[in-house]
């Protein structure tokens, strides 16, 4: 199994707007391709304009797969246009991550 984990930094007092519009025109497009998150969640200590998600996929193939159709989406690509209009991103960190024998991931 390979994890996709995302961490974005929103512009400070901005992350309200930012996970609002996600919810209205991301969320839709996102799911269509790459099935629920494993975890979609914002901090609740440290910094609080953090969120996270996690997407688990069969391997990079898998990854390459839906991440192509979804960036080919026009209902991803209007919702990446109009979150680049709102400009509450700072900063985003991606890590892939296999899991372990000892704790296998189950659906």
């Amino acid at each position: 199994m390979l994890f996709d984990v995302r961490k974005y930094t929103c512009r400070p007092g901005t992350i309200a707007k930012h996970l609002e519009l996600y919810e209205r025109m991301g969320k839709a497009p996102q799911a269509k391709h790459l099935g629920l998150p494993v975890l979609y969640a914002k901090c609740e200590t440290g910094d609080p304009n953090v969120y996270i998600h996690i997407w688990a996929y069969e391997n990079a193939g898998d990854r390459e797969k839906k991440r192509a159709a979804m960036q080919a989406d026009p209902d991803w690509i209007a919702y990446t246009q109009e979150s680049a209009k709102l400009g509450a991103l700072y900063s985003q960190e991606n890590m892939l991550f296999n899991d372990v024998s000892f704790y296998p991931f189950k659906r």
